[in-house]
């Protein structure tokens, strides 16, 4: 359901055919490094993530900490909600409360399992999932009615996206399900990361099918270090980090001097993602959705490529 007027800057940027730039932010349990972050990503990126509970790890609130990171250093912000750990009462709750507090761009997530967590004694939730998450927003946001269809004076103004994950295996189910999320309300998609060329298209193939019309950001994640690599392959489900990447990126832990280590880093991403990105201007896509947390450093090189 694509926006038919901006409520941000981030959206505003979409609807003008711009590719548009987003990254990622993790609160953890200190904003400290989120703040740092943040400020050494502006005017790299156009809006920033804020993550919710990833992994079911306990962190700071996503919507206290986007409002504090915009507040601070002016970063628009896209706040995580999940379903794993609220029901639709205190859902509601917390996306009235995102507008009262000035934020523009929410993402709505199932979320992780709590078993997988730092808390795994925690009951789980899922209330709602982010399709009728997703509903919830937009039913408040358009109509100003909540999820019950009670009145809302004053609804927020924000816009709402969805997850998707390019990279699962049978693809089926998940684009079918984002087909409704899109039906549903959401009115952008940032996907998971993609390494490979061909998961994009098929992908973008399967959105063509589907007739869905809403920008999409592809996610991408240019490692840091071997380990980052390493973990995102065995971790995360539906993303295959290429053997030859990975080969690569091993090699620099043998390096020393940490100057030269990082240069290498920086070549071994920018070479690897020139050619990605070269690929993905030819699709549909209308931006990228960058995970590097902490690699900021990369992202000029690679806009360069885009623009």
């Amino acid at each position: 359901m694509a926006a038919k007027e901006a409520y941000s800057r981030f959206m505003e940027e979409l609807l003008s055919g711009k590719f548009v730039w987003t990254g990622e932010l993790e609160p953890g349990k200190d904003i400290k490094e989120s703040l740092e972050a943040a400020r050494e990503l502006k005017g790299l990126v156009t809006a920033c993530n804020v993550t919710d509970n990833p992994q079911s790890f306990a962190s700071i609130s996503s919507l206290a900490a986007a409002h504090v990171i915009q507040r601070e250093t002016g970063m628009e912000c896209i706040y995580q909600l999940r379903c794993s750990d609220r029901n639709r009462l205190a859902l509601m709750s917390e996306v009235m409360g995102a507008g009262i507090l000035g934020l523009k761009n929410v993402l709505a997530l199932t979320g992780d399992y709590v078993m997988l967590g730092d808390t795994p004694a925690a009951k789980p939730v899922y209330d709602l999932d982010s399709t009728t998450l997703t509903y919830m927003i937009h039913r408040l946001v358009h109509e100003g009615k909540d999820i019950a269809g009670n009145d809302v004076p004053n609804p927020p103004k924000m816009h709402v996206g969805v997850a998707a994950g390019p990279g699962v295996d049978p693809i089926e189910p998940e684009m079918y399900k984002l087909k409704r999320k899109v039906k549903a309300g959401a009115e952008f998609v940032q996907t998971q990361v993609i390494y490979k060329t061909e998961v994009v298209d098929r992908f973008f193939k399967w959105v063509k099918e589907l007739q869905i019309d809403v920008p999409i950001l592809i996610g991408i994640f240019p490692a840091k270090s071997y380990g980052a690599a390493k973990f995102f392959d065995e971790n995360v489900t539906g993303v295959d980090v290429p053997r030859e990447f990975l080969a690569e990126l091993e090699q620099t832990v043998k390096i020393k001097d940490k100057e030269k280590r990082r240069e290498e880093t920086d070549r071994i991403n920018i070479e690897y993602f020139t050619k990605f990105l070269e690929h993905l201007k030819g699709t549909p896509a209308a931006g990228c959705h960058i995970m590097a947390v902490g690699y900021p450093r990369i992202i000029p090189e690679l806009k360069k490529i885009v623009e």
